[in-house]
């Protein structure tokens, strides 16, 4: 293992965990581009496993407030695409499906920061976790279709819902990727090797969450969501 990539890609994982433990989502955002630039080898499986942990540690604190209606239908949304995200993997470059999904998203985040009212409808929901079933498996960008539907939630119930959402998403993508052919163990090594930074973030978030809510809250998810379109277009471009 290179000395040099797991510090700074630890680093940023440290980063991304105290971003997504306190907002809900961000940690391809922030760890993504820095993992993909340092071993490009080590993407998505690397950050899959990430995805998995992170949202576990997160229920962990707060599972009372899951509302499991609605990560059950982004879930099961996300399931039915996946497969279809793995073909899409091996037939069409992760940059271009990166970049496509990445354009929708943030066409999304700019009419509802305008004047359309997404709510958690269970259409909306399942649509959402049927693009990020093909996205966040091909292009590791599951969070900002799901963040989109669910921003008018409080607090506890967005953070813990999506966490629901992406622990579950992320075992299905990971279980399809290695039945795939596309998931290895250099992967599974260098995720499971910043576990340790992954804790470290979550646990600087803590103290922060309650001081992020409401309309901040709200806006700090679709700032963060466009923001992670923006990178994943800009990949997808140079």
């Amino acid at each position: 293992m290179d000395l040099s990539i797991l510090l700074l890609a630890g680093l940023a994982v440290v980063v991304a965990a105290l971003v997504q433990g306190t907002i809900g989502l961000g940690l391809s955002l922030v760890a993504a581009p820095v993992v993909a630039l340092l071993d490009p080898t080590l993407m998505p499986g690397g950050m899959l496993v990430l995805g998995m942990v992170m949202p576990a540690m997160t229920m962990v604190h707060e599972w009372r407030h899951v509302v499991w209606r609605q990560a059950g239908w982004l879930t099961g949304a996300r399931i039915a695409t996946t497969p279809l995200g793995v073909l899409v993997l091996i037939w069409v470059p992760a940059n271009a499906i990166g970049g496509v999904v990445g354009g929708v998203v943030l066409l999304a985040v700019i009419l509802t920061a305008w004047r359309l009212d997404v709510r958690t409808t269970r259409t909306n929901l399942i649509l959402a976790g049927a693009v990020a079933g093909v996205s966040g498996t091909a292009a590791s960008i599951g969070g900002p279709p799901a963040a989109v539907v669910l921003q008018h939630e409080h607090g506890p119930r967005l953070r813990a819902t999506l966490a629901a959402f992406f622990l579950l998403g992320s075992i299905a993508s990971l279980a399809a990727l290695a039945i795939g052919g596309r998931l290895t163990a250099h992967q599974l090594l260098y995720g499971a090797s910043w576990i340790p930074a992954l804790g470290l973030g979550f646990a600087l978030a803590i103290p922060l969450q309650k001081r992020l809510k409401g309309p901040r809250l709200r806006t700090a998810v679709l700032v963060l969501a466009a923001a992670s379109s923006i990178v994943v277009i800009l990949r997808s471009i140079f």
